[in-house]
């Protein structure tokens, strides 16, 4: 049974980063339905009795409310529609205030939904459009109050034109600190979940959010009927280079085979620093073959790489296990510890080689 979530929103997910987003979706999706609901019992109230209003005014707020449902089930689960469905709620809602202005000249108080509209449009269509639509609310009472059935006075139309700039400045002044701090908190938190899941010195993900990471992408490979393998990379003799050199050194060559991993690698693939001179890249929709192809010409670049320390280039080699995923459920860990396994294979048979898991 769907949830009353679902039912509002639809089926719809926002990705990190998209807070206001999602923030001004589902704003948007609430003004329309509430809308619907006042002007649905207005014309309940009408209906019964209630309140008197102009019969043409009444067929304009039917399509008010009709078309405030339409378009709430338009953006039903289509976050990428949003601009667009504002801009045309927006000309809905201006045209139902004209009318009320125009119709119901019996309520002094009908000019209020004009300066109910602003709030909405800053937050849902920005500041120059707050600018614009602000500016054209003025002008137009300014210049349509004469022409109205009872026009409003002197007095009271030049109080409304300063209450209406008083606002509009306000939202823009407010909208514009508000996203400033929005944007800023955004990404100081970008910065945070970077620092928190990738390895300080290679800027790889680190073991943590690697294995998180694979772990989805097993799951998406695995609903796809696709293929996927996973490359363990450690260097060889690794501890020499600090001992010989120093640590400093060795962070240079760390620095310098990350850089070449991530250069053959796709956009889809993921590279993390599990150890200290170890590494795994998990390759989604990559068979054996495949696999072995990319681990012979990485360990070739590494080979070539020939990172300069002081005055000399040295020369470094890896050893890369290759594993594939066997078994529909298993997780990152199982395939790991495979690959592991085939790497220690690629060491002791001398190193600076490609080794494959198999069963034997």
């Amino acid at each position: 049974m769907p949830t009353l979530r679902q039912v509002l929103y639809g089926d719809v997910n926002f990705l990190e980063g998209e807070e206001y987003l999602a923030f001004q979706f589902r704003f948007l999706t609430i003004l329309m339905l509430a809308g619907a609901v006042v002007t649905g019992l207005l014309l309940l109230g009408v209906a019964t009795g209630v309140n008197t209003i102009d019969t043409l005014h009444v067929v304009s707020m039917a399509i008010f409310m009709s078309l405030s449902l339409l378009l709430w089930l338009v953006l039903r689960g289509r976050p990428h529609l949003l601009l667009k469905l504002a801009w045309l709620y927006e000309c809905v809602c201006m045209a139902e205030y004209i009318s009320a202005l125009y119709m119901v000249s019996a309520d002094e108080m009908r000019v209020i939904w004009f300066f109910a509209n602003l709030p909405g449009v800053y937050i849902l269509l920005g500041q120059r459009a707050g600018l614009l639509i602000t500016l054209a609310t003025m002008l137009g009472l300014a210049f349509g109050n004469p022409y109205l059935p009872q026009p409003y006075s002197i007095n009271a139309m030049a109080t409304l034109l300063v209450a209406l700039f008083y606002l509009g400045t306000f939202f823009h002044v407010y909208g514009a600190r508000s996203m400033s701090y929005f944007v800023r908190m955004r990404e100081s938190n970008q910065r945070l979940r970077h620092l928190a899941s990738h390895d300080p010195l290679t800027d790889l993900l680190n073991a943590g959010a690697y294995y998180a990471t694979c772990d989805q992408l097993i799951h998406l490979a695995q609903r796809n009927h696709q293929p996927c393998s996973v490359l363990f990379v450690d260097l060889d003799h690794f501890k020499k280079v600090n001992d010989t050199y120093g640590h400093e050194a060795g962070d240079i060559v760390l620095k310098a085979v990350s850089k070449t991993m991530l250069q053959m690698l796709r956009q889809s693939d993921a590279v993390g620093r599990i150890g200290g001179e170890e590494f795994s890249v998990f390759l989604p929709d990559t068979d054996l073959v495949g696999a072995i192809k990319l681990a012979e010409h990485m360990r070739g670049e590494i080979e070539n790489l020939m990172p300069q320390i002081a005055t000399q280039r040295i020369r470094i080699t890896a050893s890369i296990g290759i594993a594939t995923a066997d078994q529909v459920g298993e997780n990152m860990a199982a395939i790991q510890r495979r690959a592991d396994q085939a790497m220690y294979n690629a060491k002791q048979l001398g190193r600076n080689r490609v080794s494959c898991f198999t069963a034997a």
